[in-house]
């Protein structure tokens, strides 16, 4: 009776904990949506990479406001905020910070004295990150998956929660140092900024030329960021479904059976365990966004472009041919489906 009795109050706790989550994301998103308008899912990928713990690649031509997104996410979550500006000129200590000697008290003696740079804050833009030299680049590489900043013979750590928010810009190759396969790689979603429709963009001239710009209102506090992390760690996911993502990781590369022939025509190394671990990190995040203590299949079908798009290599062929890889995850899917459906016939 007793062992019954605390299954019943553990089941009340979870249940309590995942409308308390689910409330405070909907709040969240609908805070920001009051500045960013007819971008709702992206709006929710953002928001759902944060509480994931990890990081996002914007990419987007220039006034598409990828900028005023990450404002308003540092404003809604009441979290800190830096933006590095990347040129080509910035050096890594621009961004990690420098020893600088200082005088002490009476002025008798010096001491060297570390200054944090931008990096340091809870939300980091890095706008037009491809701009700068792979030199400046590899400086986001330790804090990004590591949380720490090693300078010296010291490390420091990063408060949490820690997101970096990447952008670039995908026409102007000229002058631009793409990013390396290993950096990447650090990025929890890499999600494509598209134009918005008629409807959206008339909202947004109403609210962005009248008297007054819209006020976002901090409706999350860095603690309860912290607890939506812990509690999206615990959601378990069914056997059925990471094996559904173990079979779609496999199918990106080319030198498996299961990878469909596009892929082994025109890939030239496939995603790395990193995408899985993103595809189920975001997939629980959706879950518990409507109010589901489960991970499903259509929560980490949602996930898998946006998780996968950036850590598959097309082969030379790939490029030349104009190959998008949304497209051959779509007949990755695809393939998987119909071998589902053979196998079900049999």
């Amino acid at each position: 009776m007793s062992n019954d009795s605390n299954m019943s109050n553990d089941s009340n706790t979870t249940e309590a904990r995942v409308a308390q989550f689910q409330k405070a994301f909907v709040r969240t998103k609908a805070e920001m949506e009051q500045r960013i308008v007819g971008q709702g899912t992206l709006v929710e990928d953002v928001l759902t990479c944060l509480i994931a713990g990890g990081h996002v690649l914007l990419e987007g031509v220039p006034g598409l406001g990828k900028t005023m997104l990450v404002r308003t996410l540092a404003e809604s979550v009441r979290l800190s905020f830096s933006r590095i500006q990347f040129t080509p000129d910035l050096m890594p200590a621009d961004i990690l910070g420098t020893t600088v000697i200082t005088s002490q008290k009476g002025g008798d003696s010096r001491a060297f004295e570390f200054r944090k740079g931008p990096i340091f804050a809870n939300v980091v833009l890095a706008d037009e990150i491809n701009r700068a030299t792979p030199k400046t680049q590899s400086a986001l590489l330790e804090v990004m998956q590591e949380n720490s900043v090693t300078i010296g013979n010291e490390t420091m750590r990063v408060e949490q929660p820690y997101f970096v928010l990447a952008t670039q810009n995908p026409l102007e190759m000229e002058g631009t140092y793409p990013l390396p396969e290993a950096q990447l790689d650090r990025f929890l979603f890499k999600l494509d900024v598209r134009f918005p429709s008629r409807e959206a963009l008339s909202a947004i001239l109403d609210r962005t030329t009248g008297a007054e710009l819209p006020v976002v209102n901090a409706v999350l506090s860095r603690e309860e960021v912290l607890s939506m992390r812990a509690l999206a760690r615990e959601v378990p996911v069914p056997t059925h479904v990471k094996d559904f993502v173990i079979r779609v990781l496999e199918a990106t590369h080319p030198d498996k059976d299961e990878a469909p022939p596009r892929v082994k025509r025109y890939v030239r190394f496939g995603a790395s365990p990193r995408g899985a671990q993103a595809c189920l990190f975001a997939a629980k995040v959706f879950a518990l966004a409507e109010g589901r203590y489960s991970v499903g299949l259509d929560d980490v079908k949602r996930a898998i472009k946006p998780a996968l798009r950036h850590r598959i290599i097309l082969a030379f062929e790939g490029e030349a041919d104009g190959i998008k890889t949304d497209a051959l995850i779509d007949d990755i899917l695809a393939s998987i489906s119909d071998v589902e459906t053979k196998a079900k016939k049999a």
